[in-house]
């Protein structure tokens, strides 16, 4: 077959990268009754999905490794903490996800080429939030 036959279809790509850390948190504006409201902790995951309408270099939205610095941060700052102690809000798994957001875009979105589309955060195998990045 020769490949250089088949067409290459317009549109976006899309890459994700998937992180993690370790913290605890509790939920204080839940009723004492309520099992989040005490401190428990997660295994996060989080993950952010950039996108691009055209490719860098050899071929990437943008390299994966350019996304260090997230990693860092979330190595640095949140991991083996509890979240409510440190950041300015109830730390769901959604507002986190729009704190992380505001994070990379603010910190690496100006130095890599591609777009964040959203970060999603996952508490457990079956339980995730995601945020959506807007108009960017």
């Amino acid at each position: 077959m020769d490949f250089s036959s088949v067409p290459l279809p317009s549109g976006d790509f899309t890459i994700g990268k998937r992180f993690g850390f370790e913290a605890g948190h509790r939920l204080p504006g839940l009723p004492d009754e309520h099992k989040c409201s005490r401190q428990h902790g997660h295994s996060y995951e989080v993950e952010v999905i950039v996108t691009a309408p055209s490719l860098e270099g050899p071929g990437f939205v943008t390299d994966f490794g350019a996304l260090g610095p997230f990693k860092e941060f979330l190595n640095n700052e949140l991991d083996h903490r509890n979240l409510h102690e440190i950041l300015p809000f109830e730390p769901t798994s959604e507002r986190l996800a729009q704190f992380l957001a505001g994070f990379f875009i603010q910190n690496l979105q100006p130095a890599i080429p591609g777009r964040l589309v959203a970060v999603l955060v996952r508490e457990t195998q079956g339980s995730w939030a995601r945020f959506d990045v807007e108009g960017q």
